[in-house]
């Protein structure tokens, strides 16, 4: 029997990563990020428990911008695995590597090996942008903000979108960091579409969009993927016990963290 189901996976490593398997009643298979290169095992393993398929297909593949711990799983399966998974559209929004030069090692890799690997998948591929309202089956995508060149930050260029599905609203955010957040608020808040059931963090929940955003979007969950020594700030360089303070400020009801595991929400919620 087909679930509307969000899939937060953990990471193997303990290190930053973004990775979510999304499943519909309708028997869609929708997975945003991904993770590190080092994750592509258990996210391949834990893919063919969700689908019960020995080859899992994957309906549709969202990144949310163009850093390796949320890019280079797809990566990896584009080049390598593709006799494991298979998947039918990739939705992205990513600039010429040369953009990045001089700023952004990692997104200059990223995007150069995305060029390099886009002929796999030139014919799967949707370029997102703001405005673009769309379905994969039953799930409905609502796009804010894509990669803007205002901004030579990898993380503002982090698709913001909004999906429905199953009676609940979700946000997710990739890394969008200020600037990103602060666009969002500003065309969109006074609207009410911002307000959302669910919140994926941004940026692992430290550094990211300002509390604003999730004043706007006004949740009662938030899923963290977010590593034990981000969640503590265990260097402490980080801002994630402020961005904590704000979410309990908030009133928000459950706050679910990958650092204790892989977690499954099952939609809608409450009620």
């Amino acid at each position: 029997m087909h679930k509307n189901e969000i899939h937060m996976l953990k990471s193997v490593t303990d290190t930053i990563c973004d990775s979510f398997i999304i499943t519909t009643d309708d028997g869609r298979v929708i997975v945003i990020d991904g993770g590190h290169k080092t994750e592509t095992d258990h996210f391949v393993e834990y893919l063919k428990k969700v689908t019960n398929e020995e080859r899992p297909h994957i309906d549709a593949w969202f990144l949310s911008h163009a850093h390796d711990d949320h890019c280079e799983v797809f990566l990896e399966i584009a080049e390598n695995r593709s006799d494991e998974v298979e998947f039918d559209r990739v939705y992205a929004n990513f600039p010429d590597a040369s953009f990045y030069e001089g700023y952004d090692e990692w997104a200059v890799k990223i995007t150069s090996d995305f060029s390099r690997l886009l002929p796999v998948f030139k014919d799967k591929l949707r370029e997102l942008r703001e405005g673009d309202v769309f379905s994969i089956g039953s799930a409905k995508f609502t796009v804010f903000y894509t990669f803007d060149p205002e901004w030579k930050n990898c993380n503002e260029g982090s698709t913001i979108m909004r999906m429905d599905l199953g009676g609940a609203s979700v946000m997710f955010t990739g890394d969008a960091a200020v600037n990103a957040g602060n666009y969002v608020v500003e065309k969109y808040a006074d609207s009410g579409i911002l307000k959302c059931d669910i919140c994926k963090m941004a940026h692992h929940g430290q550094d990211g969009v300002d509390k604003k955003f999730y004043e706007a979007v006004s949740p009662e969950i938030c899923l963290w993927p977010t590593p034990s020594w981000v969640w503590d700030n265990r260097n402490g360089n980080l801002k994630t016990l402020e961005v904590r303070a704000w979410i309990e400020e908030l009133g928000v009801k459950e706050n679910h963290i990958s650092k204790d595991g892989s977690y499954v929400l099952t939609l809608p919620v409450g009620g």
